[in-house]
Order: C-alpha cells, then sequence, then structure tokens
C-alpha cells in the first residue's frame, strides 16, 4: 500500500512513516497541501493520505477541500493528524472531507485502529511487540522478584536491570526500554536524582516509582512525583517476595499497561469521531464560590503546574481530590504549600472551609461538603470506594454541586479511570462549570478524557493555560 503524508514537521513526518512502514505502507512525503498536490501526479495512488491541519502555503483544510472537489482524488482516504485543539476546527475538517482524526502526540496503536476505522489497514490493529521494562532497583531480591513476575505477564519483557541510578542512565541509553520502574533510595545515584536527569533527557519516557511504605518512603516518593514521575506503587511493608509479588501484579502490572498502551486499551481516546462540542451554556448568573479539582495518574507534578496559577487571592474556598493512600497526601499538601506559597493542608473532619486555603482529601477517605450553622465545612466519610478510589472525586463533585450550586467550578485534571464523570455531571446540571485538561499534556487522557467526550467540559485546555482560565473565571466575581 502507499501513504502519502503532509504535515510541514519533518520529525511529524518521520514518526508517521515509521509507524506506516511498520502497517504495510510505501511512504511519500510533502511539507504543505501544496507541495501535496504536485506530488500526487507523480507517484502511485497513495491508498492513505495523513494530512496536519496547520501548514504554511496550503493548510490542511485547503488541501482537503480540494482533494474532495476534484474527481481524481476525490476518493482518497484522508486521515488528519493534528495537534488542533479547537473542537470546532476538528469538527469542520471531518465535514470537509477528512475520513478520522487522531490527535497529536499519536501511538503506533492509534493511528493503526484509525486505518481500521476506514478500511485501509492489513494488519491487527493490537501491537505485536511487548512492553519493554527497565527494573532499577538497589535489592538483589526486589530486582529478582520484579523480573520473575514481569516476565511472566503476556505481552511484558524486562530490558534490563540496574542497581542504582547511574547505571540506570546507561541501561537506558543501551536497552532502549519503553517505561522504568524506580526505587527512590539507592547508593551512588539515588532514584530522584537520576529521575531529574532523565526528565532532561528523555521528557517523555515513562517512569513508575515502586518506594517504600513509610513515612520517609512516601515523603520521597512524593518528592519523585513532583519532579516528573508518572505514577508510583508502595512497596509492600516488610519486603517478603510473596507480598511484593502480589503487589506487583495487582498494582504495578495494570499501570504498566496504562502507561505504555499496546492494543486497544480502556482509557485511550476514541478516534472514531471529534470530542462533541460543549453543551450551549446560558451566561453565568452566579460568581465561582468554589472550585474542585479531581486527579490521579501524574496528579502531583499536574497540581505543582496548575495550583499556583490562581491560590494567590483566589477568595473561594479550593478544594482537591488526588487518588494516593494516607500518610502520601500529607507530605503532598506539604510540598504544594512551599510550591505555592499558601495555605495547602489535609482536610479534618468538620472543618470549616475558609477563602484561598486548599485542602486535600486525606487518603483513605471521601470528602464531602455540608452546609452547617458555621458556614459550608468538610464532611470525611469511610463509606465504599466509588471508581475503585477511596478518596474519590464523585462525592466531592455531588455535594459541592448541592451546596454551590451554579457558583461550582469543577476541573478534572490527568488520571486513569472515570472518576469525575458522574460528579461533573451533577455540577453541570446544577448550573455550574467543568474545565479539564487536554490530551497532549496528561499523563494519562481518562479522567479528563471521559469528561470531554461526554460533552460536559467548558474547555478542554494544556496543562500551563488551566490556572489562568480559573484565574480569569475568579477575576469575573469580583467584577
Amino acid at each position: 500500500m502507499n501513504a502519502l503524508i503532509v504535515d510541514d514537521s519533518k520529525p511529524a513526518r518521520t514518526i508517521l512513516s515509521r509507524v506506516l512502514a511498520g502497517l504495510d505502507f510505501h511512504c511519500h512525503e510533502a511539507a504543505h497541501g501544496q507541495e501535496a498536490l504536485e506530488l500526487l501526479p507523480r507517484i502511485p495512488r497513495p491508498d492513505l493520505v495523513t494530512i496536519n491541519l496547520h501548514m504554511p502555503v496550503m493548510d490542511g483544510m485547503e488541501l482537503i477541500g480540494r482533494l474532495r472537489r476534484d474527481p481524481a482524488w476525490r476518493g482518497l482516504r484522508l486521515l488528519m493528524v493534528s495537534g488542533e485543539q479547537d473542537q470546532a476546527r476538528v469538527a469542520a475538517a471531518l465535514a470537509a472531507g477528512a475520513d478520522q482524526f487522531v490527535a497529536k502526540p499519536f501511538t503506533a496503536e492509534a493511528i493503526a485502529r484509525a486505518l481500521a476505522g476506514i478500511g485501509v489497514a492489513r494488519r491487527p490493529v493490537v501491537a505485536s511487540a511487548p512492553i519493554r521494562v527497565l527494573v532499577v532497583d538497589d535489592s538483589a531480591v526486589i530486582r529478582n522478584v520484579l523480573t520473575t513476575t514481569l516476565a511472566a505477564e503476556a505481552g511484558i519483557a524486562v530490558a534490563g536491570t540496574a542497581a542504582d541510578g547511574r547505571q540506570a542512565l546507561d541501561r537506558i541509553a543501551s536497552d532502549a526500554p519503553d517505561i522504568v520502574l524506580l526505587d527512590v533510595e539507592m547508593p551512588v545515584m539515588d532514584g530522584i536524582t537520576a529521575l531529574r536527569e532523565l526528565r532532561r533527557l528523555r521528557p517523555r519516557l515513562p517512569v513508575v516509582m515502586f518506594s517504600s511504605l513509610t513515612e520517609r518512603g512516601a515523603k520521597a516518593a512524593i518528592d519523585a512525583l513532583v519532579s516528573g514521575a508518572n505514577d508510583y506503587v508502595a512497596k509492600p511493608k516488610g519486603g517478603a517476595p510473596d507480598e511484593v509479588a502480589a503487589r506487583i501484579r495487582a498494582e504495578l502490572v495494570p499501570k504498566i499497561r496504562q502507561l505504555v498502551p499496546r492494543g486497544v486499551a480502556g482509557d485511550l481516546p476514541s478516534v472514531a469521531a471529534p470530542l462533541p462540542a460543549a453543551p450551549a451554556r446560558r451566561p453565568p448568573r452566579e460568581a465561582v464560590a468554589a472550585v474542585v479539582v479531581a486527579v490521579s495518574t501524574g496528579g502531583p507534578n499536574a497540581l505543582a503546574g496548575f495550583l499556583p496559577g490562581f491560590v494567590a487571592g483566589a477568595g473561594v474556598p479550593i478544594l482537591v481530590v488526588q487518588h494516593m493512600p494516607p500518610m502520601f497526601t500529607a507530605h503532598l499538601a506539604e510540598r504544594l504549600a512551599r510550591i505555592c506559597g499558601t495555605d495547602v493542608r489535609e482536610a479534618a473532619d468538620g472543618e470549616v472551609l475558609r477563602p484561598g486555603r486548599v485542602l486535600l482529601a486525606p487518603g483513605g477517605h471521601h470528602m464531602k461538603v455540608v452546609r452547617g450553622d458555621a458556614g459550608v465545612a468538610v464532611a470525611l466519610s469511610d463509606e465504599p470506594p466509588e471508581n475503585a478510589c477511596r478518596p474519590a472525586a464523585d462525592p466531592l463533585f455531588r455535594t459541592a454541586a448541592a451546596v454551590w450550586g451554579a457558583g461550582t467550578l469543577g476541573v478534572v485534571l490527568t488520571g486513569m479511570g472515570r472518576d469525575g464523570l458522574e460528579g461533573s455531571r451533577s455540577i453541570v446540571a446544577a448550573g455550574g462549570a467543568v474545565i479539564v485538561q487536554d490530551e497532549f499534556t496528561s499523563t494519562i487522557w481518562g479522567m479528563p478524557g471521559h469528561v470531554a467526550r461526554a460533552g460536559l467540559a467548558d474547555a478542554v485546555l494544556p496543562l500551563s493555560q488551566l490556572g489562568a482560565e480559573v484565574a480569569l473565571r475568579l477575576k469575573r466575581r469580583g467584577g
């Protein structure tokens, strides 16, 4: 099969060429729409044309229109591959004749599924290559348990092992892993130092910390997560091999599969259609009375980038549910307080909310809000987990909508699963608003993706813009 790749970015064309070559395509490249039109008569008729939207000389929208109007090229399969964030632009391109849309940055699996959807892929969608894992831990016992347990999992292979951070950096260069499992406390170079160097060299390589469930280990894990680790798994106390193996199978393996998807994964966005347009909203009649935040995988790093954009002088309570066990949330609150330069703490049962104070749900407890004689207060709950989480965001979002109604502003950041979806429905039904993090800047676009695809999001924004968006909405409150 033949493909024509039209994109003004040479790196993007190179990556797409490699992906399509692996799916039996012979690829040709063009840097913009005009070059593509000139090249088409000189190459074998392509079975597929991939088109970026934003290009010089002739952009993707005009190219799609010309190809669909020209009888010679009207039947070509057109796949839009773009970093476009504007849902209306994506919808317009599909209406103009693009067969399907894949968002940048894309995975090989996303491209393969899109091709299968438009009938031009010969190979199965599921990738055959195993997920290559680099295991880094100074304990030979832990390395052996990790290696043995992971090697027994279908679709996972151990690319190599290292006993300290310095060895890990060398192994990453030589073994080309898809993901790194990194201990925190190690000789020669500890895990956090190695992580910071790794983020400089390989900013998008997934890293999961595997640290001790102790006071010291929890604090170190939070430092790592704020420094850019994607997720963590706590080692069982005592570290008995059977307990470690059980924790690996129950908690670590699912995180590996989510962070390095192979084939179809539940949290990958559908590429069959663009995101729905946000439903029509009436102009807000009520000022923002509170900000409620849901976040999971990749959360500490996201919160460190999001909160400083608006918490100073916010003038309203800010409540955050981060999926974490006890002990970890207290350290996260301390770290965020230093980063934000403001009052960030774990919530206490019965605590009356104060303007500008940031409260985190304590690990192991749901956090709700209730209105009482002294004002709105926190109500902690040991009720069963929701969405397999405790704390979960849905109880907070539901009760916030009941207390503040149209004054509720919900924010859904990066995270695995769909926690926050039903709570967002409650906020929107009460007249409030929800904004979510975009796919490109999310570690996993599960939680925000579900809200966006349900049409509940007022805005889908990069992490760097979310704090400013909240600040603008709070400013309108004071205007």
